[in-house]
């Protein structure tokens, strides 16, 4: 008798396109088992006209599918990890993390090559605080207009809205196959990505049969790097409230932590990198948090 788990997800197709990644996955490993998937709608799915961080921040996008998984409505849950906040609902937890696509934001433009090349006064559109901030510590000039939308959305205006370029996540425009629209992959020192940037997780309730079933797919260390920044996150607040950029990269036994913090008004009073042991991972993640935390309030 084959085993059937339902999957809830967010309808957009990049929620669609990464519950399939994960199904496809469990497929693989699994092939006594049966996925039904089930699209819930989140708040952040119905409000596009208002600014992320004036609505609710990161919970908006899983607050409902994290509900249905609490009352057993689904299995388990598919997650871009940047929606997901720092704290989850009592009784769920993070099952797995896919490997980790690439975590950096990419510059989409028809007419420039990169954010170097814009001109004075170009228009580039993104509904983030944290690249609005970020954009505008490295080109002062430029002019940032608010974007929000899904990626397909989002694409179609820059000829709508005549922009100069917007600002996605690449890993977004990789898994729906337009990572060719993507002019420039913008580097870490410039744009440091949110907190869970690229990777997939899959949340559901610590049950040893969805557990153990999850397990098989789980990527060590694209887990270790979103633990370790959502141990930061977690630490100092913020979310969408705040333009906060947290990044972590294990190469081999080394990591690096890339953070960028704004204040209130949009400017940037942290942009640092911090690197060490990855034996050392408790304390960069103190290191790191004390460095956020100290400057959060200026």
């Amino acid at each position: 008798m084959k085993k059937k788990w339902v999957v809830g997800t967010r309808g957009s197709k990049l929620a669609l396109r990464q519950t399939r990644i994960v199904i496809d996955a469990l497929e693989k490993t699994h092939h006594g088992h049966e996925f039904t998937v089930r699209t819930i709608k989140t708040t952040g799915d119905t409000v596009w006209n208002t600014p992320l961080h004036l609505i609710g921040g990161k919970g908006l996008f899983v607050k409902e599918i994290e509900e249905e998984l609490s009352k057993g409505g689904i299995d388990m849950a598919v997650h871009s990890m940047k929606d997901v906040p720092a704290e989850l609902e009592k009784g769920l937890c993070i099952g797995a993390v896919l490997t980790r696509e690439d975590p950096r934001d990419a510059f989409v433009s028809s007419k420039h090559s990169g954010l170097g090349s814009l001109a004075e006064g170009c228009r580039v559109g993104t509904g983030s605080m944290r690249r609005k901030a970020q954009l505008l510590r490295y080109r002062k000039d430029i002019n940032v207009v608010p974007l929000r939308g899904n990626v397909d959305t989002r694409i179609k205006k820059i000829e709508k809205e005549n922009l100069d370029g917007i600002i996605l996540a690449f890993a977004g425009l990789k898994r729906m196959g337009l990572e060719n629209l993507a002019s420039e992959i913008v580097p870490c020192d410039i744009m440091v990505p949110t907190c869970g940037q690229g990777a997939i997780g899959i949340e559901t309730r610590p049950d040893d049969d969805i557990m153990q079933l999850l397990q098989t797919i789980n990527d060590e260390q694209s887990q270790r790097e979103v633990s370790i920044e959502r141990a930061i996150q977690a630490r100092v607040g913020g979310g969408c409230h705040v333009p906060l950029g947290i990044h972590a990269d294990i190469e081999g036994d080394r990591i690096e932590i890339y953070l960028s913090l704004g204040n209130e008004n949009g400017n940037i009073v942290v942009h640092e990198k911090l690197s060490g042991d990855l034996d050392a991972e408790q304390t960069l993640i103190t290191n790191a948090s004390n460095l956020l935390l100290k400057h959060s309030s200026k």
